[in-house]
C-alpha cells in the first residue's frame, strides 16, 4: 500500500533538492527513504528503481532549465540571445549543482524524445539561425556551444579556475565574445 503523502512527483522533487545538497551521486533510494522516515520498500510503489528516480530528477532538471532559458531568450537575437542562453545555463548549474549533474544522465531514446532536451536543442538552433548557419554546420555549432558551456561550468564548479588571477566572470564574458565571433565567421567546409 502506498504511504500517505508520497507520490512520484514529491519523491522526484525531494531527490532533486537532496542532490543539490549532498550531490547527485549520493542520492539513493535508501537515502531518500530516510529523508521521509520510511523504509526503502515504501518508495518502490512510486518509483520502479534507482534508475527511474535518477531519470526523473534528470527530466525535472532539463524542464526547469528549459523554462529558465526560454524566459531569458524571449525577444533576443544574435549575441544577446547567445549570452542570455549561456548565462541561464551557467546560473542554473551554479544554483542547482545536483540537478545539473542529473542532466548528464544518459536517457534512452523514448525518454530523450519526450524530455525538455528537445526544447534545449530547439532553442540552441533558434539562436544559431540568427547566425545563418546551414546544416551540417549548425549541428557542429550546437555541439561546440554545449561542449563549451558544459566544460566551462564543470571546471568552474570543480574549482578549476581558482588558481588564476583573472576573474572567472571576465573569462566567461570573453568566452562568449569568442563564441559569437566564431559563429559570425564560421569557416567554410
Amino acid at each position: 500500500m502506498a504511504r500517505a503523502g508520497l507520490t512520484a512527483e514529491r519523491l522526484t522533487r525531494a531527490a532533486a533538492d537532496l542532490a543539490d545538497e549532498i550531490g547527485f551521486a549520493n542520492v539513493t533510494v535508501s537515502v531518500l527513504a530516510r529523508e521521509f522516515g520510511v523504509r526503502p520498500a515504501a518508495l518502490y510503489s512510486h518509483v520502479k528503481d534507482a534508475r527511474e528516480l535518477r531519470v526523473r530528477v534528470a527530466l525535472l532538471a532539463l524542464a526547469e532549465l528549459a523554462d529558465r532559458a526560454a524566459a531569458a531568450l524571449a525577444g533576443r537575437a544574435g549575441k544577446d540571445a547567445l549570452t542570455a542562453f549561456a548565462d541561464a545555463y551557467r546560473d542554473y548549474a551554479k544554483e542547482h549543482p545536483g540537478r545539473y549533474a542529473a542532466m548528464q544522465v544518459e536517457l534512452d531514446s523514448a525518454e530523450l524524445d519526450t524530455s525538455a532536451a528537445v526544447r534545449h536543442a530547439e532553442m540552441t538552433r533558434a539562436i544559431l539561425r540568427g547566425y545563418r548557419l546551414p546544416e551540417p554546420d549548425q549541428t557542429d555549432a550546437v555541439r561546440m556551444l554545449h561542449s563549451t558551456f558544459h566544460g566551462y561550468v564543470s571546471l568552474e564548479m570543480a574549482g578549476g579556475f581558482r588558481r588564476t588571477p583573472r576573474e572567472v566572470d571576465a573569462s566567461w564574458s570573453r568566452t562568449l565574445d569568442a563564441l559569437d565571433a566564431v559563429l559570425r565567421n564560421w569557416p567554410p567546409a
